[in-house]
């Protein structure tokens, strides 16, 4: 998984088919699906998956609304197309089925 850099980087990003997956290294329940994504990201390679750390991008998260973690945003074509966004812990099976129902994948 990709880890954004910037802010213009977000930007860039989100132009093409990109799941952003937001994290910080504190999280117990971003850590229980750690080892899930790899996986995760193999089963969808249609999108590039970035990982936001959620306190060095505290300012975009708000801009998102995202206020929970682990949460999943996704665009394309600079197009937001679904967001997963909660403070539950997720598992496999849930974010498969969010990518599941993005536009693209239907």
């Amino acid at each position: 998984m990709k880890e954004l850099e910037s802010k213009e980087a977000f930007s860039q990003w989100k132009k093409e088919k990109a799941i952003f997956m937001f994290s910080a290294d504190w999280c117990p329940d971003c850590r229980v699906i750690e080892p899930l994504l790899p996986e995760i990201e193999a089963n969808y390679e249609e999108y590039t998956f970035i990982y936001v750390d959620r306190d060095k991008f505290i300012d975009l998260c708000a801009e998102l609304d995202i206020f929970g973690i682990p949460s999943f945003l996704a665009f394309d074509h600079n197009k937001e197309i679904g967001r997963f966004v909660s403070k539950d812990r997720k598992t496999k099976e849930e974010i498969e089925a969010f990518i599941e129902k993005l536009p693209v994948n239907q």
